[in-house]
């Protein structure tokens, strides 16, 4: 039997994002495929139940709250060790990106993207100091690294140079709330939150790298060519950096037609993405791009950027574009608009293309990782 412990700091309840859902989904597998094993789940704030997935696993609480990096060094260098030590954990899985340098444990983290050497002028100068401080020598110190793309793995190993034996890929997949909206669904949906209008959707948090801003300078290039009432949805949470995002909103002359929505409820985020036109997801860099396999399983056509890891995640179910030409993106949606046959295409490439991603088979090769760094002569 072994002990394996668990950073779990991003397993917030009715507010899982990315990684939240990654690690939920994830964890939850290893218990089930790892019966005699006991997991330690480690919190940095108190915990929800509903995590506790099951018998052998035990949830602990380490402080501080990891919500500025100073904290962050707290937690992984100085609290984690002792943890880690006192309960002498067999293995630390770490899947948020972080792991801890002090630590004596054999470590498995995945690593979800590189954003910060990209676009570094995006993130808060604190964070940026620590992810340059940090990154290469956690990239460094753990035994085996996990990253959702090929994509990931290469910009890392270019970056970084760290040797290519290192790594494995393990990708997102879906929860199986999120399949097509029946007829009865999407005419509600749309007459809540459309004015009863068929409707482009974004979903992601609103920061400068998701790049909403010439989403809507987009849109209102595709306004300017489409007499009808088409309006453009943008769900999450508005992040940082967002001015420019509300000055385009502000100058848009369809302005009243772009409605965002903020952080939606789980129940009602996959009804939205089932019953839009398409999913208009033109972010600048990603390391996978879950909303694009969300949008596969609704079966609805995407526009994405032809950029990072989203033609990788992609395949031929989206329509790529420049994400930084508003014309191009303007003429995919409405291209979208205007030809159901090539709408119709997509979402049956999607169907084949959404196949090579589920939480099963990362969950499978994760678990595999965990038994090579728990019996490494074998």
């Amino acid at each position: 039997m072994a002990r394996i412990a668990v950073n779990a700091r991003f397993l917030l309840p009715d507010r899982l994002e990315g990684i939240g859902w990654y690690t939920h989904e994830i964890v939850r597998r290893l218990v089930q495929l790892r019966p005699r094993d006991e997991f330690l789940l480690l919190f940095d704030r108190p915990f929800d139940e509903r995590f506790r997935y099951g018998d052998r696993v035990r949830p602990l609480v380490v402080s501080p709250p990891t919500r500025h990096p100073l904290l962050w060094y707290i937690w992984f260098e100085q609290r984690l060790p002792s943890v880690l030590k006192r309960e002498k954990a067999d293995v630390f899985l770490s899947l948020d990106g972080y792991c801890s340098l002090r630590a004596t444990t054999p470590t498995l983290m995945v690593i979800h993207d590189i954003a910060h050497v990209h676009y570094p002028r995006q993130i808060p100068r604190l964070v940026r100091k620590y992810y340059n401080a940090f990154v290469p020598r956690f990239l460094q110190r753990a035994e085996r690294i996990g990253v959702v793309s090929e994509f990931v793995r290469e910009d890392i190993q270019r970056y970084y140079g760290i040797g290519a034996d290192k790594f494995f890929v393990a990708g997102n997949g879906v929860r199986p709330e999120f399949q097509p909206a029946d007829a009865a669904t999407r005419l509600a949906i749309r007459q809540q939150y459309a004015d009863g209008h068929p409707y482009f959707f974004f979903l992601g948090a609103v920061h400068p790298r998701k790049n909403v801003r010439a989403l809507i300078e987009a849109y209102d290039v595709f306004r300017s060519w489409v007499p009808a009432k088409i309006p453009l949805l943008i769900a999450g949470r508005l992040a940082w950096q967002y001015r420019e995002v509300r000055h385009a909103h502000r100058d848009s002359p369809f302005r009243r037609d772009i409605r965002f929505l903020d952080y939606v409820p789980d129940g009602v985020l996959p009804q939205l993405m089932g019953s839009a036109l398409a999913l208009t997801y033109v972010s600048l860099f990603e390391g996978f791009g879950v909303p694009l396999l969300e949008a596969m399983h609704c079966e609805i056509p995407i526009i994405t950027s032809n950029t990072s890891s989203l033609p990788e995640v992609a395949g031929d179910a989206a329509l790529l574009v420049n994400p930084r030409d508003k014309g191009e993106i303007a003429e995919a949606m409405y291209r979208i608009y205007t030809d159901p046959r090539l709408a119709g295409q997509l979402v049956e490439n999607g169907r084949a293309q959404r196949t090579q991603f589920t939480w099963d088979r990362s969950a499978r090769r994760i678990d595999r990782e965990l038994s090579r760094l728990l019996s490494p002569d074998l």
